[in-house]
């Protein structure tokens, strides 16, 4: 597949499952159990449809917006992933350059392959980490680090006290390092290009975890194994807050009433997630507790999981999100054309959210509103008026 037949997000998830190893790919791709949770994140969105307003002059459409308080280039970001080094060389460093780029910001995760600090030297723009507690000790030094290297906002995930049972996975026995098995030598002699890359950059590790501080066999185990904190509480929420002196946001929330509570305990805002289908498998999606969060919490309500399309994230913002974070979207174009790839994926769906405001008649980010939609049903009426008032953002 040449670059000019790559068209959509669907096209780099092709041509990455082709770059890729099975096992490698199936970690990409997979989600918990039977992966319907997968399957609902990308047909939920079918519940709405655009009503469009005409007469409108969309000569000119504005997508910049504010994110936090901060002005932005576009409505997104890239989220928080893991292992990425297995995807494509400095796969981190790669989505965090294009993300500059983009104008919008790049959330690291506590299971990257590049150290915060290392991240933070090579790359100059907004960046944000995303925190899993496997031990408090351990959590509490991750935080720190992120404060003294200039990070402007941190992000809590909450949907994993266990590990999702990602059938994928366990049968592949994928974990980090890889074993070399004879099947595994095999695949890796079908895909040449991704084996060259990993021969010639070596074995991706968990940066964050290979220090004088932290090098332990045993945490990074727990990592790959998802062996989180579970008696992580709303105790715990409080301790972080003081610890964390900048925008602090809580990741994987699907109920407004939790949303409401983070707010109540001290977040910033919340990041409404399902953790992409591959905790939970019979999970709602989060877009069907979206205007209820966006209603109750008063406070920036961030969203994910199942994003392929700029209509999808219009309709997103249309509800009241103030922003979607992609995950495997940028992955697939990481996967399959590295840097470039991610670009290309951030340009696509730039170009789509911009046809589709044209389309609609909405001139802008700021004056989208659940007028823009109609509830094909499965979904609660839509009642509520979003919360970004117009004139507010750029």
């Amino acid at each position: 597949m040449t670059q000019q037949n790559l068209f959509s997000v669907e096209d780099y998830r092709r041509l990455a499952q082709k770059r890729l190893p099975k096992t490698v790919f199936d970690y990409l791709e997979g989600g918990a159990e039977d992966e319907h949770g997968l399957e609902h994140n990308r047909s939920v969105f079918q519940q709405w449809r655009f009503k469009p307003q005409r007469l409108v002059d969309v000569s000119r459409r504005d997508l910049r917006t504010e994110i936090l308080g901060k002005r932005q280039a576009m409505p997104l970001l890239i989220g928080p992933t893991g292992l990425n080094g297995a995807l494509w060389p400095n796969g981190d460093l790669a989505l965090a350059k294009s993300a500059t780029k983009a104008g919008i910001p790049f959330v690291l995760s506590t299971a990257s392959n590049i150290s915060i600090e290392d991240l933070a030297r090579q790359c100059d723009g907004e960046l944000w980490f995303q925190l899993y507690v496997i031990h408090r000790e351990v959590a509490q030094g991750m935080v720190l680090k992120a404060l003294h290297a200039g990070y402007t906002t941190l992000v809590l995930t909450t949907d994993v006290a266990v590990n999702g049972y990602r059938e994928r996975d366990l049968r592949n026995r994928f974990k980090m390092p890889m074993s070399y098995t004879p099947k595994v030598i095999i695949d890796g002699c079908l895909h040449p290009r991704w084996s060259f890359d990993l021969l010639r950059h070596g074995m991706p590790q968990l940066a964050n975890f290979v220090s004088s501080q932290t090098s332990s066999l045993e945490m990074q185990a727990a990592l790959m194994s998802r062996q989180m904190d579970s008696s992580f509480d709303w105790r715990a929420l409080r301790w972080l807050r003081d610890l964390w002196p900048h925008k602090l946001l809580v990741k994987g929330l699907l109920s407004a009433e939790d949303a409401q509570r983070c707010i109540a305990e001290g977040a910033d805002g919340v990041i409404l997630s399902n953790h992409g289908g591959r905790q939970l498998d019979c999970a709602v999606s989060p877009m069907e507790s979206l205007a209820d969060s966006v209603s109750m919490t008063g406070k920036p309500v961030l969203i994910d999981s199942g994003f392929r399309r700029g209509s999808d994230i219009v309709k997103a913002l249309a509800l009241g999100a103030e922003a979607v974070l992609l995950g495997r979207a940028t992955l697939y174009g990481l996967a399959a054309r590295g840097e470039v790839g991610v670009d290309e994926v951030l340009g696509l769906l730039k170009a789509d959210i911009d046809r589709t405001l044209a389309q609609i008649g909405c001139p802008s980010i700021a004056s989208l509103s659940p007028e823009f939609l109609q509830n094909d049903g499965g979904a609660r009426p839509l009642s509520i008026k979003s919360s970004r008032v117009k004139g507010s953002h750029v």
